[in-house]
């Protein structure tokens, strides 16, 4: 039996994911997709990607990026979230700041260096005109080590999806002081050149799959309470996620988001150059337009 894996973080976003999976549709070809949980997010995916640990991963489009014009041999096969990210500015639950204002510091807990908490930091630091040279950055892994952190690190910040967060923020382990949105679609399907060799069928079929299941659930009634209870996330906080959220539904990817976003990136100084939009994505399942 042939196994493909996907990795993704354990959150909201990837729910139509594990609803596919879990019907198994390439059985009858012998071929198992397995599911792997990546908390430590998207420069833990880059990796896995990299040497072969996973076949598919939901990757943020901003991580992704970087990381393969820095030599990633892995392709976008399509987007899976157009709409962009809103990332949660958070303080300690124990600080007296209320107001991104009162700081300037710039100092930050992240995931892993390469990571979405990591590449929005600059973006935020941009935009409040701090120091982009002077930036400090504590790696802490995951979600629960940021917990850990943000107990004795009190003046530091961490990014992370906003309502992923809120119920922390709701029992005071977080303060949110502001938010963040990326100013590009939040999450792309990122397959490895093995894949994309052997399987390039399978993985075009698996991405509408995927399309069409994130169609379905936003027409079911109770999809907010299935995500609600499955989550732990208040179902007011999950409506307004929902109305805000536009899901890909087709394999088209836009050459002047991929360029504005790379020229967002070469500006910040997190990447030293930019890419033909071509050399990006697998050219055989994805429509640039």
């Amino acid at each position: 039996m042939k196994k493909i894996s996907i990795t993704g973080v354990p959150e909201h976003f990837n729910f139509p994911w594990l609803q596919v999976i879990e019907k198994q549709p390439f059985l009858n070809q012998g071929i198992l997709l397995e599911w792997h949980n990546e908390p430590k997010g998207s420069g833990e995916m880059n990796r896995s990607l990299r040497k072969g640990e996973t076949d598919i991963a939901v990757v943020l489009t901003e991580s992704f990026v970087k990381d393969k014009i820095e030599g990633n041999p892995a392709l976008m096969v399509g987007y899976h979230v157009e709409s962009p990210l809103v990332w949660g500015i958070h303080g300690s639950g124990k600080s007296t700041v209320v107001d991104i204002s009162q700081l300037g510091h710039g100092e930050f807990v992240i995931s892993r260096y390469g990571s979405g908490s990591h590449l929005m930091a600059f973006l935020l630091a941009k935009r409040e005109g701090w120091d982009l040279d002077n930036l400090d950055f504590e790696v802490v892994g995951d979600l629960d080590g940021a917990k850990e952190a943000l107990q004795d690190e009190i003046h530091k910040l961490f990014l992370w999806e906003k309502y992923t967060t809120k119920p922390l923020v709701d029992i005071g382990v977080f303060k949110r002081i502001g938010e963040i949105p990326t100013p590009w679609p939040c999450f792309v399907m990122v397959a490895n050149p093995n894949i994309l060799e052997k399987h390039p069928e399978i993985v075009g079929r698996l991405r509408e799959l995927v399309y069409n299941q994130s169609m379905e659930n936003i027409q079911k009634p109770d999809f907010p309470y299935v995500l609600s209870e499955k989550y732990k996330i208040n179902i007011e906080d999950i409506k307004s996620w929902l109305s805000q959220t536009r899901w890909a539904k087709n394999g088209r990817i836009s050459i002047k988001t991929l360029k504005e976003t790379m020229e967002i990136l070469k500006n910040l100084n997190l990447i030293q150059k930019t890419v033909e939009p071509e050399k990006l994505v697998f050219t055989p399942l994805v429509g640039l337009y």
